[in-house]
């Protein structure tokens, strides 16, 4: 294993978020506070208990799971677009350092950043609603796996796409709406057997649901399926990758 590679690519990424401080930091944490004052602080005040757990406080592990898909993907993607896009990408590629190197650098400077904006949000929801964390273990556990499944996701996605246009694609199209549909501000045990029943479907109901389980022991899905859809999804973005790499897809051509 090389290390030195490894540490050059993952120092390089982790660089370019102290360059960027206020859009890769900021912008996200004060567009989640405002999710925090409106929901949390006015409308959660007028909410009932939601499973004998305060609304503010009920919404905040969504909205942390919210904040970590959207950047892990935006990260990792950015992060591997961008050498493609200038052509330094061969440089990488010619250097005597494996696919596996690559990838760990990349995603691993993707999911540090994202596990740190995660846990500066859920810092700042304290000051607006009163949270707690039974399994702290389990929510470290949760935020780390979900941050580098969805790092690998985001690097498939930015060796797929061929255009900025698509980076932001999949975020703001399909990984956004399933997060605002997978449980985020209410629980799926609220809706209409059939919406539930189809609602399942959405892979981000099990991380959110496991999330929320490690702060108030309370979910609307089994922990273990939770985390075994988690592991799953994991598997195929572990899977995928290596596949890019061995045929080459969109790195050689």
């Amino acid at each position: 294993m090389n290390i030195h590679a490894i540490a050059a690519i993952y120092k390089f990424e982790m660089a370019r978020t102290w360059r960027t401080l206020l859009q890769s930091v900021v912008s996200p944490v004060v567009s989640t506070s405002l999710y925090f004052i409106v929901f949390g602080s006015a409308i959660g005040e007028h909410m009932n208990a939601i499973g004998a757990v305060n609304y503010g406080a009920f919404i905040v592990p969504g909205l942390v799971m919210l904040a970590l898909l959207t950047q892990s993907i935006s990260n990792a993607s950015f992060g591997i677009y961008f050498p493609r896009f200038v052509g330094t990408i061969y440089e990488i590629l010619s250097a005597p350092i494996s696919y596996v190197e690559i990838t760990i650098g990349y995603v691993g400077a993707a999911a540090t950043k994202s596990i740190m904006l995660g846990l500066i949000i859920l810092a700042t929801s304290t000051l607006f609603v009163p949270v707690q964390v039974l399994h702290p273990v389990w929510m470290v556990s949760f935020l780390v796996l979900t941050s580098i499944t969805f790092s690998l996701f985001g690097f498939i996605i930015g060796i797929w796409a061929d255009g900025f246009e698509k980076l932001q694609m999949i975020p703001l199209l399909v990984v956004t709406p399933l997060t605002f549909l997978g449980g985020s501000f209410y629980s799926i045990d609220m809706l209409p057997p059939f919406w539930r029943s189809v609602t399942l479907f959405n892979p981000v109901v099990y991380l959110i649901s496991g999330f929320r389980w490690a702060f108030f022991g309370v979910s609307d899905v089994n922990i273990g399926i939770s985390l075994g859809m988690t592991l799953v999804f994991l598997m195929v973005c572990v899977g995928t990758v290596a596949w890019i790499f061995k045929t080459g897809y969109r790195l050689k051509s």
